[in-house]
């Protein structure tokens, strides 16, 4: 339903500079995604600091911060450095807010390159959508606030009261691992009264959202093994249990027949949810006609308030690979979805004692490479997010609604921690064609343009705001 907009200060000037920019918005775009980010290990990581140099350059060329730096912190206890991020400030004046735009500019892996229609890292246009990984995750959120910022600059001018701080993380599809550290060494120049995380979606590719739940994630190796050594199965077999067989049987108790997680002490949480049928989620998903949907209660409740447990990955032969052999050991990756009101800590423990109580034929199980990430319900009772909703109803002339998420953003606990007083305001460009971590992710760039016009919007709003 289209709404009549509350009207911000340079809004016809704002839309003009967004309008005008947008070209270059597009090819700058562009020019990230060639860019191979891959955060995670076994991919190069001198990609990921190319795209960092990248992005180093597009906020210098703003001409509006005090300091732009490249930074890199240690993980943990040992001597290695995580993969480069991207902080860029300008300080406040004159009493305004300081607001602190996130985004990150490592991607997922991008699979094989058959699964996609065109090259993952050649972004490639058809009809109004850019194909490419990371053109949607999250790469269309750093050119958000670069195009943001550029056309505020366009149509106020470089003598800005409001703070700026830019932050584009460079691990975040990778756990983010070292962002801890980097909130703690870089605090005084991260602190803001509002921080804007360009790093979700949309209810569709029309109508704006801001999100204000999202489910927390805990993924983990699981090792399953048997055998000392492989066995010829014609041999063996029978007798003596391979690792598939047992990890297969392992896996298989984490659900219920109808596909909800059969893990005792997962929890979920009880709001209502918008209307959404299985219809649309058919739509939405790809499932295909004979498939039928998994779980039990209102679909977006199964998708923003309840648990889930997926297995991404398994190390085993491949079929190619694949001689008559019985496997001693596998190795599965598994991520499931927290619950908002369930810690993280909570659910894997429940997790992993479920695990240790079903092993099947006497198998040795071992749990490896913990990531983690809390839950988190926004508070949209400020200023921030009643301006947020104005300035996207604004830009897509459309109301804007709230919404919930499946998915995590780990970090965001860390950010209220460490900056408890600010208000947190969770963006996005995606929308449910998007496929992000998926093979043809892409953007829709219509989305992407009444999107920074939103967000230039809000920066204009608080130039105009006392602190």
């Amino acid at each position: 339903m289209s709404a009549t907009p509350h009207s911000t200060p340079l809004a016809a000037e704002l839309t003009e500079a967004v309008a005008a920019g947008f070209p270059v918005a597009v090819a700058d775009l562009s020019r990230l995604v060639r860019i191979p980010s891959v955060s995670w290990d076994g991919f190069d990581p001198e990609h990921v600091a190319a795209s960092a140099e990248a992005v180093r350059d597009l906020a210098e060329g703003t001409g509006v911060f005090d300091e732009v730096e490249v930074v890199r912190v240690p993980i943990g206890e040992g001597s290695r450095l995580g993969l480069p991020a991207v902080i860029a400030t300008r300080a406040a004046r004159n009493g305004r807010p300081t607001i602190l735009l996130y985004a990150h500019h490592d991607v997922q892996p991008p699979g094989e390159d058959e699964a996609w229609e065109s090259l993952p890292f050649e972004p490639t246009l058809r009809g109004d959508r850019l194909y490419g990984r990371g053109a949607a995750d999250d790469k269309a959120g750093v050119l958000t606030h670069i195009a943001a910022i550029r056309a505020l600059v366009a149509a106020a001018g470089e003598d800005l009261d409001l703070g700026l701080v830019l932050f584009v993380e460079g691990e975040e599809e990778f756990g983010s691992r070292s962002l801890p550290e980097i909130l703690r060494r870089y605090r005084e120049r991260l602190a803001a009264d509002v921080i804007v995380v360009a790093d979700s979606g949309n209810w569709d590719a029309d109508t704006p959202a801001l999100t204000i739940a999202l489910r927390g994630a805990v993924a983990f190796n699981l090792r399953v093994t048997t055998l000392a050594h492989a066995n010829h199965s014609g041999m063996m077999g029978g007798a003596v249990p391979d690792a598939p067989m047992a990890a297969i049987e392992l896996l298989s108790t984490l659900w219920k027949k109808d596909g909800s997680v059969a893990v005792e002490g997962l929890t979920s949480h009880d709001a209502e949810t918008p209307d959404y049928d299985e219809a649309k989620l058919r739509e939405e998903s790809g499932l295909l006609e004979g498939a039928h949907p998994i779980g039990k209660g209102d679909i977006l409740s199964r998708l923003w308030y309840q648990p889930s447990i997926t297995v991404t990955g398994m190390d085993i032969p491949n079929i190619r690979n694949a001689s008559n052999t019985l496997v001693p050991s596998v190795r599965v990756r598994l991520s499931a979805r927290v619950a908002p009101g369930q810690t993280w800590q909570e659910a894997f423990a429940a997790i992993e004692a479920h695990l240790h109580a079903h092993v099947p034929h006497g198998a040795e199980i071992a749990i490896e490479d913990v990531d983690s990430g809390n839950p988190f319900l926004v508070d949209t009772s400020g200023w921030a997010a009643a301006d947020a909703l104005e300035t996207m109803t604004e830009a897509y002339e459309r109301d804007a609604v709230e919404i919930g998420a499946g998915g995590s953003i780990p970090f965001i606990a860390d950010l209220v921690e460490m900056f408890p007083a600010a208000q947190i305001l969770i963006t996005g460009v995606e929308d449910p064609e998007s496929r992000a971590h998926s093979p043809n992710e892409s953007l829709h760039l219509p989305t992407l343009r009444r999107s920074i016009l939103a967000e230039a919007l809000l920066l204009s709003r608080l130039e105009g705001r006392a602190g």
